[in-house]
C-alpha cells in the first residue's frame, strides 16, 4: 500500500512539473525570459541590418516536448519585415531542432535585414510560437532593439570633380626688341644702324608701351655679342667693348622718351645660342649636321674647328649666319595688365568674341549660372576646339545633373585621370558603384581618392574612407571621421549650410551638448527633407 501511495505521489509531482512548464506556463512565464541585442541601437551598414540577439531561457522554463518557433520582425513606419524563423525544441522532442535544455541555456543568433526606406523610425521584435502535440500558444512579443542609424547615408554622393586649368594670365609678361649689326672685329656703331629699320620698329613698339594704360615697361636689357669665330678671349672682349657703344646707341633711341625701369647692360663673348637658331631657321643644306655637331661638342674651339673643316658649309655661314650674330639687343620687357575679372563679365556680355580661350575659360568660372557656363564652353569649343573646355563643358553637365549631356561631352576627349574621374562620378551618380570605384582607381588622383572614400562609407567600410580622407577638409572628411568614432570635425565644420548643421548637430548628439543640438537642428531645419529626417533620426532619440 505503501508502494502505490509513493507512485502516486511521484506521478503527481512530474504532472505538477510538467504543468509549470506547459505552453500556457511558459507564455505567462515569458518575463523571465531576457533578451539582449548587440548592437543596442541597431545600425544600417552597407544598406543592411546585421545584429546578434542572445535569449536567455531559465531553468524549468523550456517545457521538454515543446517546440518554439521565434520570428525576428523589423516593425517600421510603412510595415514590417519577418526573417525565416528560428526553430527550438525541449529535450524530449524527437526532431532536428536546436535544443533548449529544461535546466535552462542562452541561445545567440544572427539577425539580418535588407534596408527599406521608413526602418529608420523601427524597432526590433521577437514573436514566439510554442507548441505541445496539438496546443499552439502564442508568447509575449519581445522588444529586442529600437531605431536604426543611418548616419552614414548623410554621406554627400554628388561627387568632386576638378576643373581644367585656364591657363589664364592676369599680368602676361611681353618684350619688344630692336638690334644694331656691327662689322666684323668692329665695335663702332654706324649711324645707318640707329637710323635702320630695326630701330625704327622698336622705337614705335616703345611709344605704343608707354601710351597703353595696360602696358607696364619694367625694364630694359641691351645685351652685346660677338660672333662664335675667332678666339674666345678675343671675343670676350669684342663685345664688352660692343656693350658700352651698344649702351651709348640706347642712349640716342630713346632719347627725348621718359623711360621707366633700369637698363641692363650685359655681353655674351660668343653667340653659339644665336648662332644655332639663326642656322635652324636658314635654308643651309647641311644644317643638321652643323646643330648636330653643335650637340656632340660642348667646348667652344672644338666646335669653331669642326664646323670650319667642313669648308663648304662654313663659306655659306660666314656669309649668311655669322654677319647677324655681330649685334647688340634692344630688349624691353613688358608687363601687360589681363583684363580683370570685371571686365571679363562686361565682356561676355558685350563683345564676347574678343576674348582668347584662356579669358573664356576664366570667365565661366566667374558667372554662377550653370547654363551660363555651358553657352561660354561651348563658344570656347565651337571657335578654339578646346579640348580643356569641352571637359569643363562635361563638368558642368555633371553638376546640372544632366549625366548623358555630361557622357556625350565627354566622348572623344584624351582619357587622362581627370577624365576617369569625371566618369567615375557619373557612375556614383547613378549609384553603379563597382563601376566608379574602376574609374576613380584608374584616375589615382587626390580628388578620385576622395571620390573612392564615398564608395567605401556607402559600403561599410568607414577605417577605409577615413584613410583615404585623412588630411581632407569639408563634410565628408568629417562624416568619415564621425563613422570612426571621432566627432570633432563634424563638431567643427564651418560651412553653413543644413547638411553640415544637421552633421554638427549629430556631433553634438553623441558628444551630450544638449544646446548644441538643438541650435543646430534649427539651422538644419531650413531644409525641409532635413527636418523630416531629424524628427525619426534615433540620433536625437533622447532629445526628443
Amino acid at each position: 500500500m505503501r508502494k502505490n501511495i509513493n507512485f502516486l505521489f511521484a506521478v503527481a509531482l512530474g504532472f505538477a512539473a510538467i504543468s509549470c512548464s506547459s505552453p500556457e506556463k511558459m507564455a505567462e512565464m515569458a518575463e523571465n525570459v531576457t533578451v539582449k541585442c548587440e548592437p543596442a541601437v541597431l545600425e544600417v551598414v552597407g544598406g543592411e541590418i546585421d545584429a546578434t540577439v542572445s535569449v536567455t531561457y531559465p531553468a524549468d522554463y523550456f517545457h521538454p516536448k515543446a517546440v518554439l518557433e521565434v520570428t525576428p520582425v523589423i516593425v517600421y513606419e510603412g510595415g514590417e519585415v519577418k526573417m525565416e524563423p528560428y526553430m527550438f525544441q525541449g529535450e524530449k522532442v524527437e526532431d532536428n531542432y536546436e535544443v533548449v535544455p529544461e535546466a535552462g541555456s542562452t541561445v545567440t543568433k544572427k539577425v539580418h535585414f535588407d534596408y527599406v526606406p521608413g526602418m529608420e523610425k523601427c524597432y526590433l521584435e521577437l514573436r514566439g510560437v510554442v507548441s505541445h502535440k496539438k496546443k499552439t500558444v502564442d508568447l509575449p512579443t519581445k522588444k529586442v532593439a529600437d531605431g536604426a542609424n543611418t548616419t552614414y547615408m548623410l554621406v554627400c554622393q554628388k561627387g568632386k570633380l576638378d576643373l581644367k586649368a585656364d591657363g589664364y594670365q592676369e599680368i602676361i609678361k611681353q618684350t619688344a626688341e630692336g638690334q644694331i649689326l656691327y662689322q666684323i672685329n668692329s665695335a663702332a656703331v654706324r649711324n645707318s644702324q640707329i637710323k635702320g629699320q630695326s630701330v625704327k620698329d622698336y622705337q614705335a613698339a616703345l611709344d605704343e608701351i608707354l601710351a597703353n594704360e595696360r602696358k607696364t615697361l619694367v625694364s630694359t636689357d641691351v645685351i652685346a655679342y660677338a660672333s662664335p669665330d675667332g678666339k674666345e678671349d678675343q671675343n670676350a672682349k669684342l663685345s664688352d667693348n660692343r656693350s658700352k657703344s651698344a649702351e651709348k646707341a640706347y642712349g640716342k633711341v630713346v632719347k627725348g622718351k621718359e623711360v621707366p625701369g633700369d637698363v641692363n647692360v650685359t655681353s655674351v663673348a660668343e653667340d653659339w645660342e644665336g648662332f644655332q637658331e639663326l642656322v635652324a631657321a636658314s635654308d643651309l643644306e647641311d644644317k643638321d649636321l652643323i646643330i648636330r655637331v653643335l650637340s656632340m661638342y660642348s667646348d667652344p674651339a672644338v666646335r669653331e674647328k669642326e664646323i670650319k673643316n667642313m669648308s663648304a658649309v662654313y663659306s655659306s655661314l660666314a656669309k649668311e649666319v655669322l654677319p647677324e650674330l655681330r649685334r647688340a639687343r634692344f630688349i624691353a620687357n613688358v608687363e601687360y595688365k589681363n583684363f580683370t575679372n570685371e571686365e571679363l563679365l562686361d565682356l561676355i556680355e558685350e563683345n564676347i568674341d574678343v576674348l582668347d580661350v584662356t579669358a573664356l575659360l576664366r570667365a565661366a568660372t566667374l558667372v554662377k549660372e550653370n547654363d551660363q557656363k555651358v553657352d561660354i564652353y561651348k563658344k570656347a569649343v565651337e571657335k578654339y576646339e578646346s579640348a580643356a573646355a569641352q571637359y569643363n563643358l562635361a563638368v558642368t553637365y555633371i553638376k546640372m545633373d544632366e549625366l548623358a549631356k555630361a557622357e556625350k561631352a565627354l566622348e572623344g576627349l584624351e582619357k587622362d585621370a581627370d577624365w576617369n574621374n569625371a566618369m567615375g562620378v557619373i557612375a556614383l551618380r547613378k549609384n553603379e558603384l563597382d563601376a566608379a570605384a574602376e574609374y576613380f582607381a584608374i584616375a589615382g588622383t587626390e580628388t578620385a581618392k576622395e571620390n573612392a572614400a564615398v564608395i567605401d562609407i556607402l559600403d561599410g567600410d568607414y577605417e577605409a574612407a577615413a584613410a583615404k580622407l585623412a588630411g581632407a577638409k569639408g563634410y565628408n572628411a568629417a562624416l568619415a571621421q564621425l563613422l570612426v568614432g571621432n566627432n570633432a570635425p563634424a563638431a567643427a565644420l564651418e560651412c553653413k549650410c543644413a547638411k553640415a548643421a544637421y552633421l554638427r548637430a549629430v556631433a553634438a548628439a553623441r558628444q551630450g551638448n544638449a544646446e548644441a543640438v538643438k541650435t543646430n537642428l534649427e539651422a538644419a531645419g531650413e531644409c525641409e527633407k532635413l527636418a523630416e529626417r531629424a524628427a525619426k533620426d534615433v540620433e536625437f532619440a533622447q532629445y526628443r
